[in-house]
């Protein structure tokens, strides 16, 4: 069983910002779920690029309000108790507005810890153990 709190995970590694952005990493690789499991808030007012290329994800917004803009494609507001899937590794952008936007993520394969995309928002390829 694991047992963890976000408040005590925001104190550890398992927490990583960036300009636009933090997540705390409630599961990982090593936990051995065969997922991770993201706490991430957009901060307000912000864009954030993000393309998971190697990546699928699940999405559940838990607070706040915004939207995803998928490059080439749609436009699709997000609010409180919305899913999205990015079962395409879709290139993406993510905004938040007039506040912070909380949301629940599922990343399938899981990340490893404090990585972070690169330049272009692609997370790195985790290599197989």
């Amino acid at each position: 069983m694991i047992v963890r709190t976000l408040e005590n995970c925001r104190q550890t590694k398992r927490r990583v910002v960036a300009e636009n952005w933090e997540s705390v990493r409630m599961l990982l690789k090593d936990d051995n779920m065969g997922f991770s499991f993201h706490i991430t808030t957009i901060y307000a007012d912000t864009e954030t690029h993000i393309h998971y290329q190697n990546h699928l994800e699940s999405v559940f917004c838990m607070s706040g309000e915004g939207e995803i803009e998928v490059v080439g494609g749609k436009t699709y507001p997000i609010k409180p108790g919305t899913l999205y899937i990015l079962d395409q590794h879709d290139e993406h952008y993510l905004r938040a507005y007039g506040g912070d936007m909380t949301m629940a993520c599922v990343f399938n394969p899981p990340l490893t810890g404090q990585e972070t995309h690169d330049q272009n928002g692609v997370y790195p390829l985790m290599e197989e153990t």
